[in-house]
C-alpha cells in the first residue's frame, strides 16, 4: 500500500509562489516581423552553387598569404574593433548586474549604537550612557518578482548584450572587407603607377625622336612642344599616382592598426593575378536573417524593446519587497554571541500604485514606441542587407563582361598605337596621330586596371554582405571576440 502524501497550506503556498516567480511575465509574446523584401534576388542565377558565405572563413576565401597576415593583424589590433569588443564586455557585465536582482543579496551586518541620555530625559533622573551591539545576516529591499518586472529587465539586458555581440561581429565583417579592399586598391594603384612610368619613358623617347626630327627640319616646332607637353604630363601623372599609393598605404596601416613593411602589396602582386578561392551562392533573402550579424543585432534589439514593455506593464501592479535580518544583539560587546542573544526582524513592504500623475502610463507608452522604433529599424536592416546583396550580384553579373570588353579595347588600342608609331617614325603620319593613339592606349590600360579592381571589390562586397568573414580558422588566436558563455 502506497503511503499518502499530505500537502499542507505552507507547501502549497511555497509552490505557488515558486511557479509565479519562475513563469509569470507581462511581456507580449515575441513574433518575428515579416521580411519586407522580395522572395528572391535579381541576377541570383549568376551566383552558381557552392558553400554558403557564412560558412567560409576569410582564411579560406582569401588565398593570398600576405592578405591573410594583414587580416589577422587587423582583427587583433584595429582600435574600432577593440572598442566594439569592450562594449560587449560592458553589456555582459550590465546583464550580470541585472540578473543578480533575481536573487536576494545577503550581507553580513555589524552595528554599534552609543547614546547619552541627559538627566531631564532619563527615567532614573540621572544621565545615562546606552550602548547596543548587533551582528548577523541581512537582506535589504529584495523585490518578490510576482509580475515579472525584474525578469523583464533582465531579459532586456540579455538581449542588449546579444545585440552588441552581433554588432561586434558585424564590425569584424566590415573590417575584413575594408582591409581586403584597401589591399586591392593599393595593388591597383601600384599597377597604375608602373603604367604611368612606362608611359613616361615612351613619351620621353618620342620627345627625343621629335627633337631629332625638328633639328633635321623634318618636324615642326608645334610637334616638338606637343611631344614635350605629353612627356611632362606623364611626369605629372607619376607624381599624382605616387601620392595615391602613399595614401593607400596610410589607409591600410590605419585599418591594420600598425605600420606596414615596405614590401606590402609589392613585387609579384598584380591586380590581374588576384583570385578568390570560393564561389559564393546568393541563396534566398530569408537566409540573411540568420547570416547577417547586423540583422541579428537589430532583432535582438527588438526583443529587448519587447521585454521593456513587460517591465512597463508590471509597474501598474503591486510590488512587494522584503527586508529581513537575523543575528545576535546585546547591550555589551562581550555578550554579543552568548545564549539568549539571538533575534530576528522581518519587514515586508507592499507598494500599490494609486496616483502617479500618469508616470506609469507614460512609461508604457514609451516602451511601446520603443518597440515600434525597433521594428522599423529591424525592417530597415533587412532592406539594407537585401539591397547590398542585390548590388553585389549585379556587379558580379556585369563587371566580368565589362572587363572582357575593356581588355579587348586595350588590345585594339595597343595595335593602333603600334601602327601609328611606325607611320610617324617613317614620316607617313603626323605626330598628332601618334600622340592621340598613345593617349588612348594609356587611358584604355588604366580602365582595365580600374575595372579589374571594381570586379574584385564587388566579390569582396558580396562575401561581406552574405555574412562571410566572421568564422576564423580554429588555429587563429588573434581574435578579440568576447566570451559569450553566460553563467546560468
Amino acid at each position: 500500500m502506497k503511503p499518502r502524501v499530505r500537502l499542507n497550506a505552507n507547501a502549497i503556498a511555497a509552490a505557488t509562489i515558486g511557479m509565479l516567480l519562475s513563469a509569470c511575465t507581462l511581456a507580449p509574446r515575441y513574433t518575428r516581423p515579416a521580411a519586407p523584401v522580395q522572395p528572391a534576388y535579381e541576377n541570383a542565377e549568376a551566383a552558381g552553387a557552392g558553400e554558403a558565405a557564412a560558412d567560409i572563413g576569410w582564411k579560406q576565401f582569401f588565398p593570398d598569404a600576405e592578405l591573410q597576415s594583414l587580416l589577422a593583424r587587423a582583427v587583433a589590433n584595429n582600435r574600432d574593433l577593440r572598442v566594439a569588443t569592450l562594449n560587449v564586455e560592458a553589456a555582459r557585465a550590465q546583464y550580470r548586474i541585472q540578473r543578480a536582482d533575481l536573487v536576494p543579496a545577503i550581507d553580513a551586518e555589524g552595528t554599534s549604537n552609543n547614546q547619552r541620555v541627559p538627566a531631564d530625559l532619563s527615567t532614573t533622573g540621572q544621565s545615562e550612557l546606552l550602548r547596543s551591539y548587533s551582528a548577523g545576516l541581512g537582506v535589504t529591499a529584495f523585490e518578490l518578482d510576482l509580475f515579472g518586472r525584474v525578469r523583464s529587465l533582465r531579459r532586456s539586458a540579455l538581449e542588449q548584450y546579444f545585440s552588441l555581440e552581433e554588432t561586434r561581429t558585424a564590425a569584424q565583417l566590415l573590417l575584413v572587407s575594408e582591409v581586403a579592399n584597401a589591399w586591392l586598391t593599393l595593388i591597383a594603384d601600384r599597377d597604375l603607377l608602373e603604367l604611368a612610368r612606362n608611359t613616361r619613358d615612351s613619351q620621353r623617347q618620342s620627345f627625343d625622336l621629335t627633337k631629332l626630327r625638328f633639328d633635321a627640319g623634318v618636324s615642326s616646332e608645334i610637334d616638338l612642344h606637343r611631344s614635350e607637353t605629353a612627356w611632362r604630363q606623364a611626369e605629372v601623372d607619376i607624381a599624382a599616382q605616387t601620392r595615391r599609393v602613399a595614401q593607400d598605404r596610410n589607409a591600410l596601416a590605419l585599418l591594420v592598426g600598425e605600420p606596414l613593411p615596405p614590401e606590402v602589396a609589392a613585387g609579384e602582386h598584380a591586380i590581374d593575378a588576384q583570385t578568390f578561392s570560393k564561389t559564393l551562392p546568393a541563396g534566398l533573402p530569408a537566409e540573411l536573417l540568420v547570416r547577417r550579424p547586423d540583422v541579428r543585432a537589430a532583432e535582438h534589439a527588438l526583443k529587448a524593446a519587447n521585454a521593456d514593455i513587460g517591465a512597463a506593464r508590471a509597474a501598474f501592479f503591486p510590488r512587494i519587497s522584503l527586508t529581513a535580518s537575523a543575528g545576535s544583539a546585546s547591550s555589551h560587546l562581550s555578550g554579543l554571541f552568548k545564549s539568549g542573544s539571538y533575534g530576528w526582524t522581518m519587514a515586508p513592504q507592499l507598494i500599490l500604485p494609486i496616483f502617479d500623475a500618469g508616470r506609469n502610463r507614460a512609461g508604457l507608452d514609451s516602451a511601446n514606441a520603443g518597440r515600434d522604433i525597433a521594428v522599423a529599424q529591424y525592417e530597415k536592416a533587412i532592406q539594407t542587407a537585401f539591397r547590398e546583396v542585390s548590388d553585389a550580384l549585379a556587379g558580379r553579373a556585369t563587371l566580368g563582361e565589362q572587363l572582357r570588353a575593356q581588355q579587348a579595347q586595350a588590345n585594339a588600342e595597343a595595335i593602333r598605337f603600334k601602327l601609328a608609331d611606325l607611320r610617324y617614325q617613317n614620316g607617313v603620319a603626323s605626330y598628332l596621330d601618334q600622340l592621340d593613339a598613345q593617349r588612348s592606349l594609356f587611358a584604355a590600360r588604366q580602365a582595365v586596371v580600374q575595372t579589374r579592381l571594381a570586379q574584385l571589390q564587388s566579390q569582396v562586397t558580396l562575401y561581406k554582405t552574405l555574412g562571410g568573414g566572421w568564422k576564423e580558422p580554429p588555429e587563429e588566436a588573434l581574435t578579440l571576440r568576447a566570451d559569450t558563455q553566460l553563467s546560468r
